[in-house]
């Protein structure tokens, strides 16, 4: 069903332009300090362009690919391999820019606003529809034809025009709480480095900590149980070799403790629990602390545990953890009360940061519903307002 005054138009009756870029191998060219910024699908994110890693080739390349050199507004649409689909607006005032082979420039016409259409192929049944034409190969690929014969609902320009205000509006509200969420990140991560090390005391505190190793102050030990024990709705919390979280009908352990993979994201994943849980024979169960507080263990392994398995190997990744690995490691400890304050602090940070990315979510959610029912006519515009109909035409 079409709404009243939409129409279908294929991406080639919207386009001024839709091309792609070329190998800088294939025109003899290698990538240097300055010169034409080049995007490949690795920048292209969902929604936004990522130059924090930006390559550059020379002008010539520029001069010489003049079909995919880039302009403010222009469309990227990623349509080789595993990011099939993700798309953003090049929003930059550069001179110089291009894209390679992988990215699609998409540039509209006047009869339709980029903003607009940036937002329609950010809806997940178009994502869906652009993934169901891809080409069966080696390597999943969209073919510029797939681009140019792709379906748009489109509505009439002033309409593009608001939608794309309202949606942008969310976006900025987005990015706003994304940039919290990472300062709050930060703070913390700065929080941890101070107060875990006593470079910075809190008031009432003084002296020196004690140096002592890991294993003074807790019990390590490995389960017994494998992947092919989890059950899909068990009774308890199932630890294995991921940040995911099974579950099990029997537990191993009751009582308060930190588990970490022994494979895989070697220094990155910590649980904390305190009740009846499960883990995995490669997984190692930290408890019955003495002299130091669980939770503290606990922030003091997530802020220095993988530096400390790095700087003990030869390598500068860790495939998996050994028992000596713990045995060897040293801490310092502050008393137990200054050890409760600092938990307090940290524990006050973490909810900051839960609140945040809850908030996150929820907008993220809402905006994807808000997408669902304006770019699809179910809710229409009215000024800047929106306003439900159910009036369409076949």
């Amino acid at each position: 069903m079409v709404p009243e005054g939409w129409k279908r138009a294929s991406g080639e009756d919207i386009a001024e332009k839709i091309t792609k870029g070329q190998s800088p191998k294939w025109q003899g060219f290698d990538y240097q300090d300055h010169g034409t910024l080049f995007v490949t699908s690795e920048n292209v994110r969902e929604g936004y362009l990522d130059i924090s890693k930006p390559k550059y080739l020379p002008i010539a390349f520029n001069k010489k690919l003049k079909g995919s050199q880039l302009r403010k507004g222009d469309l990227l649409i990623n349509i080789v391999g595993a990011s099939i689909g993700r798309s953003c607006m090049f929003d930059l005032d550069v001179e110089h820019a291009n894209i390679n082979q992988a990215v699609c420039l998409f540039r509209t016409n006047p009869q339709v606003r980029s903003e607009y259409i940036i937002q329609y192929l950010q809806l997940p049944t178009t994502i869906d529809k652009l993934l169901g034409t891809q080409t069966e190969s080696a390597r999943p690929n969209l073919s510029l034809g797939d681009m140019r014969d792709f379906l748009f609902l489109v509505p009439p320009l002033s309409e593009q025009k608001k939608i794309a205000k309202i949606l942008s509006t969310w976006d900025q509200t987005i990015t706003a709480t994304e940039h919290l969420l990472e300062n709050s990140q930060q703070r913390k991560k700065a929080l941890m480095q101070q107060l875990l090390t006593g470079k910075k005391r809190l008031p009432g505190f003084e002296g020196e900590w004690e140096n002592s190793t890991l294993t003074q102050h807790c019990s390590v030990v490995t389960g017994n149980k494998d992947l092919q024990n989890k059950v899909e709705d068990g009774e308890y919390p199932f630890f294995v070799r991921s940040s995911n979280i099974e579950r099990i009908d029997s537990y191993s352990f009751d009582g308060e403790a930190i588990l970490i993979p022994g494979d895989g994201r070697v220094g990155e994943i910590f649980h904390y629990i305190n009740g009846r849980f499960g883990f995995h024979q490669r997984v190692y169960k930290l408890s019955d602390f003495k002299g130091a507080l669980g939770l503290f263990i606990y922030y003091y392994l997530k802020r220095f545990f993988k530096a400390e398995v790095i700087k003990n190997s030869v390598k500068a990744t860790v495939d998996s953890l050994r028992m000596p690995v713990f045995t060897g490691m040293r801490i310092k400890l502050p008393s137990l009360e200054e050890q409760q304050l600092i938990i307090d602090v940290l524990s006050c940070s973490d909810k900051e940061i839960q609140a945040i990315s809850r908030r996150l979510n929820l907008l993220r959610q809402e905006k994807k519903a808000l997408m669902q029912q304006l770019l699809t006519g179910k809710q229409r515009v009215k000024g800047d307002a929106v306003s439900s109909t159910e009036e369409a035409v076949c």
